[in-house]
């Protein structure tokens, strides 16, 4: 069975909805890119709707970082401290956006989204 991100099917009261049509192809998801620190750098590309790529980082562990005053330099990632989304993905190393990440500079916020656009980046938070 195909993931959707169509509406529930379940009410909050617990009835159903009547179903009025079937999935559409717009509505399909994706499974989650779970971009994890690792040595090696993975890049996929996929087609998405209309015909266009989306690049997603498997794996990675280099990091654009941008300190307070606006200089950006390229550093290695240490580990992942802290992820307000899930606290699950912090002991499987896996960076998703507004992750908290350990870094060569000190701590890093993650302010892209590895496994939609390509790259990771991020602004110094602390040392």
């Amino acid at each position: 069975m195909a993931r959707s991100q169509h509406r529930s099917q379940k009410k909050v009261s617990g009835g159903r909805y009547r179903q009025f049509r079937t999935k559409r192809k717009y509505e399909l998801a994706g499974f989650p890119t779970n971009t994890q620190v690792r040595p090696e750098a993975l890049v996929r590309t996929s087609r998405t709707l209309g015909g266009n790529r989306k690049k997603r980082i498997l794996s990675g562990n280099l990091i654009n970082v941008t300190d307070p005053k606006g200089k950006s330099t390229k550093t290695e990632i240490l580990k992942v401290i802290e992820n307000a989304a899930n606290p699950n993905l912090v002991r499987r190393n896996i960076i998703t956006e507004g992750a908290i990440v350990e870094t060569k500079l000190g701590k890093v916020r993650v302010t892209s989204r590895p496994g939609q656009e390509g790259s990771i980046n991020g602004i110094l938070v602390g040392k």
